[in-house]
């Protein structure tokens, strides 16, 4: 089994793909063999040629930092002698280097059409509350209506928040836009809006938000305006189930789907393994008519230049800056530095900056031109790949996910996490060890990339049959244990 991988032929350092001991002779092409001159941990660095500090370490064909002391060849560069080049603001010149992928015909998936044509993978019942104060009130009504789960619904759940009420100004706004853009989600077939009564998110306020929508398959509940809030919601869910029952599985081609992708919990074999994956699965999707979303901005920072060339022209590109230097700029509003990352379980896994983890991050977007830059609550209007302004807090991020109108999200992880975002969330692990302790936890196994059992492309093509099935009603890990959750991005106070 190959020991290591060289990503780039520019680059000074190799990712050992399983643990090195030292003296384990690791062939480097054109450098003939370099050992291991101390331990290496599997996702980690290692240096094949000499390194001087204060020069650039090379990964991805890219400058992840620059090393703190002089690195001899077969020395571990992480952490305790590599540091980030990251500062403040960039500016960004356009030089474009687009490439269409040849255009494919779609296959299909088994899926539902909705009365205003959009198409969708499941056909569940929602309970939005617009405030914190009731959602106890939805997760009983959730409890106590599962008996509408029959025929063509798939499921009854309710995405409980903490916001709604005690908030001002620009949280104020995105929570209410947020929670109108789920209610407009088409993997919900009925959607029942939950309210106290006096928040001030209001029900007119939310009503304008939403604007037109079908009073069959949406419907208003304030709890302070009825003697029995569970009755009144248990008819109203009722209407609504005999509404989303009419809707059955049907053929739509997979130009049609709209798919976020998301990773969390990162390690070094992120950018080579599940990443790079996920990456040729959208290029095979928008060769096909179909949409992607990528988000995660600060973990853009240090990688823009595999992005900011490939928007389709000035305008996308000028959103693109926009994007990022308004995310740095969000950072040093609150006085934190642009690079304040990676987490305590990326570094243990081997990413040692940001550079080091946005240039793994990035790998998701594959080579398609980034045809649309969207904001935060906004749905994908443009088919092809697109950039969505969001954070990298993996629920917050994969709640925007939804938000698009992303159908499903491809979630890939090093360390393994259990989460699920409204929309279905499907686990790539980027080794084979975490994918055998947590089939509970992982879909998808993109490990056999660094086993070398498959190449990126048959695992690409294994990650899109295994999507069309998801998407024809297949359950995600997460949808089996009814792991559902949302987060609302805020940035300001509370009252």
């Amino acid at each position: 089994m190959q020991m290591t991988i060289q990503i780039h032929p520019d680059d000074n350092v190799v990712v050992a793909l399983r643990p090195l001991a030292p003296g384990d002779e690791v062939p480097v092409e054109g450098k003939g063999v370099v050992a291991a001159a101390e331990a290496i941990p599997q996702g980690h660095k290692m240096a094949i040629r000499p390194i001087r500090a204060g020069e650039n370490v090379i990964k991805y064909g890219f400058a992840i930092g620059h090393a703190t002391a002089d690195v001899a060849p077969g020395g571990w560069v992480h952490t305790h002698n590599l540091k980030t080049n990251l500062s403040g603001e960039i500016e960004y010149t356009y030089e474009p280097s687009l490439a269409y992928p040849a255009p494919r015909q779609p296959e299909t998936f088994s899926g539902y059409r909705r009365k205003d044509g959009r198409a969708a993978i499941r056909n569940e019942l929602w309970i939005l509350p617009t405030v914190g104060c009731v959602n106890d009130c939805a997760k009983e009504l959730v409890r106590q209506n599962q008996d509408l789960v029959t025929g063509s619904i798939d499921g009854l759940y309710t995405f409980t928040h903490p916001f709604g009420c005690s908030q001002t100004g620009h949280d104020h706004a995105q929570t209410r836009k947020l929670l109108a853009a789920l209610a407009r989600h088409p993997n919900a077939g009925g959607v029942l809006v939950l309210s106290l009564g006096c928040e001030n998110l209001t029900h007119e306020q939310f009503v304008a938000e939403l604007g037109e929508y079908d009073p069959d398959r949406v419907k208003f509940l304030t709890c302070q305006d009825v003697e029995d809030e569970l009755a009144a919601g248990k008819a109203l869910l009722k209407e609504l189930a005999a509404y989303a029952g009419q809707f059955r599985r049907e053929e739509i081609p997979v130009s049609e789907l709209v798919v976020g992708m998301k990773c969390g919990g990162s390690d070094g074999l992120s950018g080579i393994t599940a990443n790079p994956t996920i990456g040729r699965f959208s290029d095979m999707l928008v060769a096909r008519g179909g949409s992607t979303v990528l988000t995660e901005v600060p973990e853009m920072f240090g990688a823009e230049g595999f992005l900011m060339n490939r928007c389709r022209n000035e305008e996308v590109f000028g959103k693109a800056v926009r994007m990022i230097n308004g995310f740095k700029e969000y950072f040093l509003a609150h006085n934190e530095v642009v690079y304040e990352n990676p987490s305590p379980g990326n570094k243990a896994g081997g990413i040692t900056t940001l550079e080091d983890k946005s240039c793994g991050c990035v790998q998701k977007g594959g080579t398609a031109p980034i045809m649309d830059v969207i904001g935060y609550g906004d749905p994908v209007v443009t088919k092809g790949l697109n950039l969505l302004y969001g954070p990298g807090n993996d629920l917050v991020s994969a709640t925007a996910l939804t938000a698009a109108g992303a159908h499903l999200i491809l979630f890939s992880t090093g360390r393994g996490t259990p989460f699920g975002a409204p929309a279905p969330t499907l686990k790539l692990s980027t080794n084979t060890p975490l994918a055998e302790k947590k089939k509970n936890w992982i879909d998808f196994n993109a490990g056999v990339v660094a086993d070398g059992t498959r190449t990126i492309d048959q695992a690409a093509q294994d990650l899109f049959d295994l999507v069309r099935e998801v998407a024809s009603g297949r359950r995600t890990r997460a949808e089996e244990k009814g792991f559902r959750e949302i987060s609302i991005f805020k940035e300001g106070v509370v009252l």
